[in-house]
């Protein structure tokens, strides 16, 4: 699938589940959600990456590149998600908040299972689909606490990122 479709895809998803009319709400969180991808993509993406995305054949004629796609997710995808699964967060009912949860961790990783399959992604330096799930599941995690209490969810995120460096044992030739 081409990244241009995909970036449609969640538009629709965004236009149907999406709290779009009220995106002030949800502002501060999708910048947060950005700029972590922005922070990877600056520091990891070109010397020591994780994981990079392979443009397709459309995405390659049109001159795509890893960083071209990376943007298309930054500004679709990771807003649409945020406008998706803040908003329809149960609020009560700890049962259906965990599912909820789960249902989004599964889905992010089953996504990127379905790249993986369509080599529209690759892994590298040690990172896999296991660390994708560990990923996923402090990302969301994350996002519902930056939502609510911005500067926890601000500590929580160094204190990850510092050990996922630690344990990848990233070179610190990274910084430019």
């Amino acid at each position: 699938m081409s990244s241009i479709i995909y970036a449609f895809v969640w538009l629709l998803a965004l236009w149907k589940w999406g709290d779009w009319k009220n995106w002030e709400k949800y502002y501060s969180t999708i910048l947060f959600f950005i700029m972590g991808d922005f922070i990877y993509l600056y520091l990891l993406s070109d010397s020591f990456p994780m994981w990079k995305y392979t443009p397709l054949q459309f995405d390659s004629s049109i001159g795509f590149t890893n960083s071209h796609i990376s943007l298309l997710i930054m500004y679709i995808k990771y807003p649409a998600t945020v406008l998706i699964y803040l908003a329809k967060f149960p609020q009560h009912n700890k049962v259906k908040q965990f599912f909820y949860f789960l249902g989004w961790v599964l889905f992010y990783s089953i996504n990127e299972v379905i790249d993986i399959q369509l080599h529209f992604l690759k892994h590298f330096n040690g990172w896999n689909i296991w660390w994708s799930v560990i990923f996923n599941i402090v990302m969301f995690l994350v996002l519902l606490i930056h939502y609510k209490k911005p500067p926890i969810a601000w500590l929580i995120s160094f204190c990850f990122i510092l050990l996922l460096w630690n344990f990848f044992d990233v070179p610190a030739t990274v910084f430019r």
